[in-house]
C-alpha cells in the first residue's frame, strides 16, 4: 500500500512555513552580525543591508574593551563548570538512581526544588556566603556557584538516563568479573554518555551566558566574564552599537563551535551508546 502524495499546494505551504521560520530564527543573528561589521552601526537606524563592511568595532572591542582577558575568563569558569557539574552529577545520578538509601526521595525533592527558585533569589545568599568564604572576587568562586546552579537540573535529567539503563546489563558485566568501576567505566558511562552531552551543554551555557551573578562578584573588572564585559558599551545616554553587537558575536561563536561538536553525540540514543560501548 503506497503513501498517497501530498498536493503542490500542501508542499508550498510546507516550504513556504519552513522559510519564514528560518527567517525568523535567523534575522536576529544576521542583524547582530551586520551590525557589527557595519562602520556605520550608530546611525543605522532601521536599514536592514549595512552601509558597507569592517571590523573596526572588533579592534575597538579588543584593543579598549579588553575583551580578549573576558573571553578567557568565561573560558576558565565555563570549562571548570563543565568538568566539575559532569562528574558530581554522574555520580550522584547513579546513587540516586542504582543505590538505596534512607531520605533518597528527601534528596531528589529537593534537588527539584532548588531547581524552581529562582535565580534572582539566590544573589544575596549566595553572595554573603561567598563572603564568608573569601572568594569573592574570585573566578574559582564564580565557577563554585555556577557549578550549584548546574548541579540539579543535570543530577534530575541524568537520573533518568541512568534508570533506562536495564540492570541486566550490569548485572551481566559482573557476571563476566568485571569490578564497579570497571562496570561504570566500560558499560553505563557510554549509555549515559547522550544524558552527560546534554547537560553539559546547559552548563556551559550557564556558565558563558550569566551576568547577575558574574557583575555582583566581581569587583576588579580584569576578572569580569564577557557577558558582564558587554555592559560596558551600554552608556547613560547612549549605547555603543556596533561595539555591543561586535562583542555579542564573539560571545555566541563559542556556543555555536561547542555545540557543533557535541550535536551528534547529543542525538546519538541509548542503544548506539550499548553498541559503541
Amino acid at each position: 500500500m503506497t503513501a498517497r502524495r501530498s498536493s503542490p499546494a500542501a508542499r508550498a505551504g510546507l516550504v513556504a512555513a519552513v522559510v519564514a521560520l528560518l527567517v525568523f530564527t535567523l534575522f536576529p543573528v544576521y542583524w547582530m552580525v551586520s551590525t557589527a561589521l557595519d562602520p556605520k552601526a550608530s546611525t543605522r537606524g532601521s536599514d536592514v543591508l549595512p552601509s558597507g563592511f569592517g571590523f573596526e568595532h572588533f579592534e575597538l572591542v579588543f584593543e579598549r574593551g579588553n575583551f580578549g582577558t573576558f573571553l578567557l575568563n568565561s573560558a576558565y569558569v565555563g570549562l571548570g563548570t563543565i568538568l566539575a557539574s559532569a562528574v558530581l552529577s554522574l555520580f550522584a545520578a547513579v546513587a540516586v538512581a542504582r543505590f538505596k538509601f534512607r531520605f533518597r526521595t528527601s534528596v531528589l525533592i529537593m534537588v527539584l526544588i532548588v531547581q524552581m527558585v529562582p535565580l534572582e533569589a539566590l544573589v544575596i545568599p549566595l553572595f554573603l556566603q561567598m563572603r564568608d568564604y573569601e572568594l569573592l572576587n574570585s573566578l574559582l568562586g564564580l565557577t563554585i556557584v555556577y557549578i550549584a546552579l548546574s548541579l540539579p537540573f543535570a543530577i534530575w535529567t541524568l537520573r533518568g538516563f541512568v534508570q533506562a539503563v536495564p540492570k541486566e546489563v550490569e548485572e551481566a558485566a559482573y557476571i563476566d568479573g568485571a569490578s564497579w568501576f570497571r562496570m561504570f567505566r566500560s558499560v553505563l558511562l557510554p549509555l549515559v554518555a547522550p544524558g552527560l552531552v546534554a547537560t553539559s551543554i546547559f552548563a556551559f551555557i550557564t556558565a558563558w551566558n550569566e551576568f547577575v551573578f558574574a557583575y555582583t562578584f566581581m569587583k576588579d573588572s580584569e576578572k569580569y566574564t564577557a557577558a558582564v564585559g558587554i555592559y560596558q558599551f551600554f552608556g547613560e545616554n547612549s549605547t555603543a552599537w556596533g561595539p555591543v553587537m561586535a562583542s555579542s558575536t564573539l560571545v555566541t561563536l563559542p556556543v555555536m563551535i561547542f555545540f557543533v561538536l557535541v550535536h551528534r553525540r547529543l542525538g546519538s540514543g541509548l542503544a548506539a551508546g550499548a553498541v559503541k560501548g
